[in-house]
């Protein structure tokens, strides 16, 4: 073998196998941070939390505040073990506000098998997006302007919709939102994995929002079809 190419080869090899760290240290946290998630809206549906009773607006702005504060304290941090421990309050944030809509659906008799339902549509979505950015040979960083823009306009809807309370409006912001943040785990896994996000913390919180959306709006759906009163 020509000497020559040797720095070139190792070069690459080091590279494929950082990528390869980033993204199987990404997978492991984003399986962690399920655990604080879990714990945050079981607390939540207990202690019957919500930062938008009586005043809706008063409390989305509330919790984009907090949200983004938690954004930059992750930014902050992510190149220490400091940031894991914030990312992982973030979850636990992130699983309070998630309990009103967990209570909610709980309060349906079959609401537990909705929740299964929808944690299992959210893991088959992630695997099968997962595997096709991995596989694939298509490069979808030209999704991420786009994507964006589709965030942006679902955001406008949701606040929109908190005084035009227009229940069509919701079911398609929820449709949407699921196609989206779907796209949007094809656009971040692919970051890790062709070396655009080298910070795992980073990966995981993306990977993580894309989740939780994927989630939160499918169980909702999955209340307004498929909820059962007794």
């Amino acid at each position: 073998m020509d000497t020559r190419m040797q720095p070139t080869y190792a070069g690459t090899a080091g590279a494929s196998l950082a990528r390869h760290r980033v993204l199987r240290n990404t997978y492991w946290l984003l399986a962690i941070s399920m655990v604080p998630t879990i714990l945050g809206a079981w607390l939540g549906v207990q202690l019957n939390f919500s930062l938008f009773t009586g005043q809706p607006f008063i409390g989305f702005i509330a919790f984009m505040a907090i949200a983004f504060g938690f954004f930059y304290a992750i930014e902050r941090t992510k190149n220490s073990g400091l940031g894991v421990a914030v990312l992982l309050g973030f979850t636990f944030f992130m699983g309070l506000m998630l309990s009103r809509l967990i209570g909610h659906v709980l309060g349906y008799s079959n609401g537990a098998a909705l929740i299964m339902m929808a944690f299992g549509g959210t893991a088959a979505i992630f695997a099968v997006m997962a595997t096709v950015a991995t596989v694939s040979r298509r490069d979808f960083s030209g999704l991420g302007k786009w994507l964006f823009a589709g965030v942006l306009v679902i955001l406008l809807a949701a606040v929109a919709n908190i005084f035009l309370q227009l229940p069509a409006l919701y079911l398609v912001v929820s449709v949407l939102a699921i196609a989206i943040f779907s796209a949007y785990i094809l656009f971040d896994v692919q970051q890790v994995i062709n070396g655009g996000e080298t910070n795992y913390i980073s990966a995981t919180l993306a990977i993580y929002l894309d989740l939780y959306n994927i989630f939160a709006n499918l169980l909702s759906l999955l209340g307004i079809f498929g909820g059962q009163r007794d």
